[in-house]
């Protein structure tokens, strides 16, 4: 069934099949996500179809049409298995935007100016309009770090800010130390566990640099240090998780 777009920026209705009703929670996450499939074309039509169980709010092309399709006053499926800030029903918190990329399994282009350029005049809408605050403009690898890294470290999260879109300081520069990595362990590790838990990641506080610690560092580096992604929690990590805190507006 058709629907009245939400977004002035929407260029076309394409209803997916998939969608149900958000219940009492309200919307205060905007999620990223890329379509991950070699073909874009495929990848719209399978966030359409009733069979596939998935679907998401908005797609934005690689030329920069966006399709809308679900309203946004309904839920999604596009996060699955996911948590941010101790919540787990993201899709009910959330609008979701898959943007068109065939992703790291299909060679990972740049995302083109275009793309870019529609995806921040579509998030300024959306954030503007649902009052979203930009700490909670957010990667599906965030909310999903075991087992997503999309829209990965080729999206530009600092030209968003840039435009007043999400939360974002400078990387502190890489440097040569060893920083923390799996295998670690002890009050080190614990206090960089509570300050990923502090910013919203689902991370267990337990003192041990296990794989699932290093999944979360991971995708905190692609959305904040993209530079370089290897789940090793160095000084330029740590220092910008701390800034990153630090910068936090006040609530």
């Amino acid at each position: 069934m058709s629907f009245t777009p939400d977004s002035p920026a929407v260029d076309e209705v394409r209803p997916a099949a998939n969608h149900d009703g958000r219940g009492d929670a309200e919307i205060e996450i905007l999620l990223l996500h890329y379509t991950g499939m070699a073909s874009t074309a495929e990848a719209c039509a399978r966030l359409c179809e009733a069979d596939s169980g998935v679907s998401c709010h908005y797609v934005v092309l690689e030329d920069g049409r966006i399709l809308q399709l679900v309203a946004e006053a309904r839920r999604a499926w596009h996060a699955g298995v996911s948590s941010w800030e101790g919540e787990t029903n993201v899709n009910a918190r959330s609008i979701g935007i898959e943007i068109a990329n065939p992703g790291h399994p299909h060679g990972y282009p740049d995302f083109p100016e275009a793309q870019m350029n529609a995806v921040v005049a579509l998030a300024r809408d959306i954030c503007a309009r649902n009052q979203i605050r930009a700490e909670r403009v957010l990667a599906h690898s965030d909310v999903a770090p075991a087992r997503k890294i999309d829209p990965g470290e080729k999206f530009s999260w600092a030209r968003l800010a840039s435009e007043g879109v999400g939360h974002f300081v400078a990387p502190t520069p890489i440097g040569d130390d060893a920083g923390l990595r799996e295998g670690d362990e002890g009050d080190p590790v614990e206090q960089l566990q509570t300050l990923l838990s502090l910013y919203g990641y689902g991370v267990e506080i337990d003192g041990r640099f296990s794989a699932a610690t290093a999944a979360v560092v991971r995708a905190f580096q692609r959305h904040f240090r993209p530079a370089r992604v290897d789940g090793v929690a160095d000084f330029s990590t740590a220092r910008t998780l701390r800034d990153l805190l630090a910068a936090l507006p006040d609530r």
